[in-house]
C-alpha cells in the first residue's frame, strides 16, 4: 500500500478516536436543497421566505375618521378564534390590552349606527381557546395580578374609566388572525396565538355609544400588547405606523418597517406608560407662544402625550387661552361656548386661507404643522368650532400634560419605532398607500381602507350625543393618571 495513503488513513482513524474521546460527534448530513443548479437560488429563496415569515408585515384595515361632526374614532376589523370570525374593535395608542365583548353579556352593545355588524366572542365556538390562570405569565404583567389567588382562579381584569364606566372579564387566549403584507396591495391570513380580555360585564357609557364597537386593541408599549406577543412570537417587529384620513374616512395602519414615505423621528421619552415626547416650542404662522416649564422640559412626568384613541387635543388652560388668543387676533370672530367644553363662532369664508397654521417643535427638530381644516370643524353651514381643549391635564407631582390626539395626527403618517424607541411622522396622503418592508427586504405597497363607506348615518346624528363620547374618551384617558 502506498505510503502516503496509509498516512491519510492512520490520520482519519486518530481524528475519529479523538472526536470519540472528547465526546464530539460528527454526523452526515444531507442538505434538503442538495443540487449543483438551483442550489444557490432555492437556498436564497428559503431563506428569504423564513425571514419574511419571522418579521413578517401586517395591514389592518381601517375604518372611521376624528372628526367631532362625525364618527370621532378609529377602528379595524380583526379574525380571532378557529373558525376564525370577524370583530371590529377600535385602535388606541394610549392602552395596551386588547379586549372584545364576550358571551354571556347582558349589558354588551348588541347594534351600532356605523353600518358594521357587532358579534360577542363566544370561548365555547372555537376549538383553539385556552384558559389563562393566574398562574399564567402573562398575569404577572397585570397589576391585578397581585390578588389572583389562588392560583387555579381565572385571570381577570377590571376596568374603571374617568366617568365610572366599567369593563371587567377574564383573560383568555386563542388565535389571532391578521391580514400579513405578501406582495403589492396582496394579504394572507397569518395567525397566532395571543392573550387578550374577554369582557363579561360593561356598565356606564361605555359600548352604550351610537358608535359602539366590539371592543378595544391597545397599541401601547407594554409586553401585554398585541403587537407585544407577536413580536416575542418572532412575527414581527415592534414598528406600526397609521395615516388617518380625515377628508373621506379609514386611512393606513399597518405593523412594520416604513420604506416610503421618509418619516423624521423624534426620540420617545423613556420608562413612560404612554407615547411622550418632548416639546419644544409652539407658534400660531410664526409667532412664538410661551410653554409651561414643565413642557418645554419635561420636569417629572410631565410633558406632550401622542394618542391615537383621543380624537381631540387638550392644552393647560394658559397654553389653550393664548393659542385661541393668538389665532383670533389674526382672524377676529365672537366666540360662544356650546356645551361648555367647545368654542365656537360664526363663519362664511373659507377657513383654510383665513385661518392660521399652529406649528409644534419637538426634540431633534421634528415639527408638526396643524392645519385649519384639522383644527376647526363644523358644527353647521355657517358655524365652525375649535377642536382644541382646555384639559387641564396634570400628573400627581403636578407637572402639566398635553395630550395630542387625532386631531393633531389625521391626514399625517406617524410611525411608532418602540424597538429604537422614537416616533415621528410626515404629511402623506392618507387615500394613496405606503410601502413597508419585511424581514427578507422586500417592500411592498399598503393601501388605504375604508370600513365605512357610507357614514351618513353617523354625520347626521346630534352633536350632543357625540360631546359626551368625545368627554367620555378624555375622562377614560385622564383615569390612567389617577
Amino acid at each position: 500500500m502506498d505510503l502516503s495513503l496509509t498516512l491519510r488513513i492512520l490520520a482519519a482513524v486518530l481524528m475519529v478516536l479523538i472526536q470519540y474521546a472528547c465526546g464530539n460527534f460528527v454526523f452526515n448530513v444531507t442538505h434538503k436543497f442538495a443540487g449543483k443548479d438551483k442550489q444557490l437560488s432555492e437556498l436564497k429563496s428559503h431563506d428569504s421566505f423564513r425571514h419574511a415569515r419571522m418579521l413578517a408585515n401586517i395591514d389592518l384595515p381601517l375604518g372611521g375618521d376624528s372628526r367631532a361632526d362625525s364618527i370621532g374614532l378609529y377602528f379595524t376589523k380583526i379574525k380571532l378564534g378557529s373558525p376564525p370570525k370577524n370583530y371590529h374593535v377600535q385602535v388606541d395608542t394610549g392602552s395596551d390590552i386588547l379586549w372584545v365583548n364576550c358571551a354571556p353579556c347582558s349589558k354588551c352593545p348588541v347594534k351600532t349606527d356605523l353600518g358594521i355588524p357587532l358579534r360577542l366572542y363566544d370561548s365555547k365556538a372555537s376549538s383553539t381557546w385556552k384558559k389563562v390562570g393566574c398562574e399564567d405569565d402573562f398575569c404577572a404583567f397585570i397589576s391585578q395580578s397581585d390578588t389572583c389567588e389562588p392560583k387555579t382562579k381565572p385571570c381577570s381584569y377590571h376596568v374603571v374609566y374617568g366617568d365610572g364606566s366599567t369593563s371587567d372579564g377574564d383573560f383568555v387566549k386563542d388565535n389571532i388572525t391578521l391580514d400579513q403584507v405578501t406582495g403589492n396591495l396582496r394579504t394572507a391570513p397569518l395567525s397566532q396565538q395571543v392573550v387578550f380580555g374577554c369582557g363579561s360585564n360593561q356598565s356606564g357609557q361605555l359600548g352604550q355609544t351610537d358608535s359602539a364597537l366590539d371592543g378595544i386593541m391597545g397599541f401601547g408599549q407594554a409586553n401585554t400588547s398585541v403587537i407585544s406577543q407577536l413580536a416575542a412570537a418572532g412575527n414581527v417587529r415592534r414598528i406600526f405606523s397609521h395615516c388617518l384620513d380625515n377628508v373621506n374616512g379609514g386611512g393606513i395602519f399597518a405593523v412594520g418597517e416604513v420604506e416610503s414615505p421618509i418619516v423624521k423621528t423624534t426620540p420617545l421619552v423613556p420608562n413612560q406608560v404612554h407615547y411622550n415626547v418632548i416639546l419644544k416650542a409652539i407658534d400660531v404662522d410664526g409667532e412664538p407662544l410661551d410653554l409651561p416649564p414643565s413642557i418645554a422640559s419635561f420636569g417629572g412626568n410631565g410633558g406632550t402625550i401622542i394618542d391615537s384613541g383621543t380624537t381631540l387635543a387638550y392644552l393647560p388652560q394658559d397654553l389653550y387661552n393664548s393659542l385661541l388668543k393668538q389665532i383670533t387676533t389674526r382672524t377676529p370672530v365672537k366666540l360662544h361656548m356650546v356645551q361648555e367644553t367647545f368654542a365656537c363662532f360664526s363663519f362664511t369664508s373659507n377657513t383654510d386661507k383665513a385661518f392660521p397654521v399652529v406649528n409644534l417643535h419637538f426634540e431633534d427638530s421634528l415639527k408638526l404643522t396643524v392645519y385649519p381644516h384639522d383644527y376647526l370643524f363644523s358644527l353647521r353651514e355657517d358655524m365652525y368650532c375649535f377642536g382644541w381643549q382646555s384639559g387641564g391635564m396634570t400628573t400627581q407631582d403636578g407637572s402639566d400634560v398635553i395630550l395630542l390626539g387625532d386631531l393633531v395626527l389625521s391626514n399625517k403618517l406617524v410611525v411608532y419605532d418602540l424597538d429604537n424607541e422614537v416616533i415621528g411622522w410626515a404629511d402623506h396622503n392618507c387615500s394613496s398607500s405606503i410601502k413597508v418592508k419585511d424581514g427578507s427586504g422586500a417592500a411592498y405597497s399598503v393601501e388605504a381602507d375604508n370600513l365605512i363607506q357610507s357614514a351618513s348615518s353617523v354625520i347626521n346624528r346630534t352633536f350632543v350625543p357625540l360631546l359626551s363620547i368625545l368627554i367620555w374618551g378624555f375622562l377614560s384617558f385622564t383615569s390612567q393618571f389617577c
